[in-house]
């Protein structure tokens, strides 16, 4: 049996002159991820498209065994209409890493509060918001408070599978040993990548890049036990 084929998975991307290499090891962890994706984020102002960051998912060697069971065969553009493949992205049971760049400088106010209330109104909307939810939201944004975040800095989540968000601030691309908190809270954990990647994601940009670079890896999968695990990770 062969090994899954390389080309797609050790080839980094490059988005409004962001650099997102083929593979990082998160902060505080030992495993390298590969880049499943990367694309802007914008608004349209007056007129004319502005982007504000630009966002790298990358994810554990570990999820390409998962995914392909189900969704090798599909094509790039039906993954991309697939609500449901990137449902079994974010809430996966393997470990993503999310890095948001900054094109344009950005408070860490401003950054979360409008993950902070999207995040609200959707669990409350569908009964989970609790007191567990309520904390954490708290300590997300106090982490933040005080952070401002220059063009070419970057903010680093890395999700587990069992609940844990771990958060690293880089005020110059590359990746730190460790991180600077770690929320225990499973709903924001998934909530963060889901306000990406989800039904009504940020950056459409990122989420065409994931479907299409994963449709070719799982599409040329023989054996899914063989990755990438030889290869070493990038320097960010």
């Amino acid at each position: 049996m062969g090994e899954i084929s390389k080309t797609k998975v050790t080839t980094g991307l490059e988005v409004e002159g962001i650099a997102f290499p083929a593979l990082i090891t998160p902060p505080g962890s030992s495993k390298a991820h590969f880049l499943g994706g990367a694309g802007v984020r914008g608004l349209e102002i007056e007129g004319k498209f502005i982007a504000f960051t630009a966002i790298g998912v990358y994810l554990e060697n570990d999820s390409i065994s998962g995914l392909a069971d189900k969704w090798r065969g599909k094509g790039g553009e039906e993954l991309a209409a697939s609500i449901d493949f990137f449902r079994d992205i974010y809430t996966g049971p393997f470990e993503k890493l999310t890095k948001v760049t900054m094109i344009l400088p950005l408070t860490g106010e401003q950054y979360t509060e409008k993950v902070s209330e999207n995040c609200v109104a959707y669990w409350k909307a569908i009964g989970i918001y609790t007191d567990a939810e309520a904390a954490a939201i708290k300590k997300f944004k106090e982490l933040f408070k005080t952070e401002n975040f220059p063009p070419c800095s970057s903010i680093l989540f890395t999700h587990s599978p069992t609940g844990s968000l771990a958060i690293a601030f880089s005020k110059d691309g590359s990746i730190p040993e460790a991180g600077a908190a770690v929320i225990e809270n499973k709903a924001l954990t998934q909530a963060i990548l889901e306000s990406i990647i989800g039904e009504h994601g940020v950056s459409p940009d990122a989420k065409w890049s994931l479907a299409h670079r994963l449709s070719e890896i799982l599409n040329k999968v023989e054996d899914v036990e063989a990755k990438v695990q030889t290869e070493q990770p990038a320097i960010a």
